[in-house]
């Protein structure tokens, strides 16, 4: 085991019913998924776009897409993934910090 996906951050746009809760709920009940954070990102009349980070071991990306469509949601993008035994942590590069000043 330990292999295949184990972190997904989805860039979501939905609308404000379903509320998150639920969403969060419905992908936590996927197979293989060990947790689930959702943060609101911006907010209009009609919309919201959220910031979804889902772990677990060997997720699978179509089923997740697919439950989201399924409570009114569209992934816009895959803002990050990481795959195999362990995630990797993200380490600061000097370019990174050239962007800062």
């Amino acid at each position: 085991m330990g292999r295949g996906i184990r972190l997904l951050v989805l860039d979501v746009l939905k609308p404000h019913q379903p509320i998150v809760t639920e969403l969060a709920l419905g992908l936590s009940e996927l197979e293989g998924v060990e947790g689930v954070n959702i943060t609101l990102v911006e907010i209009d009349k009609e919309t919201e776009n959220v910031k979804i980070t889902i772990m677990g071991d060997d997720l699978d990306y179509d089923e997740i897409s697919r439950t989201i469509e399924e409570f009114g949601g569209v992934v816009h993008s895959i803002d990050m993934v990481a795959a195999g035994r362990r995630v990797v942590e993200e380490e600061e590069t000097p370019q990174d910090k050239l962007e800062e000043y």
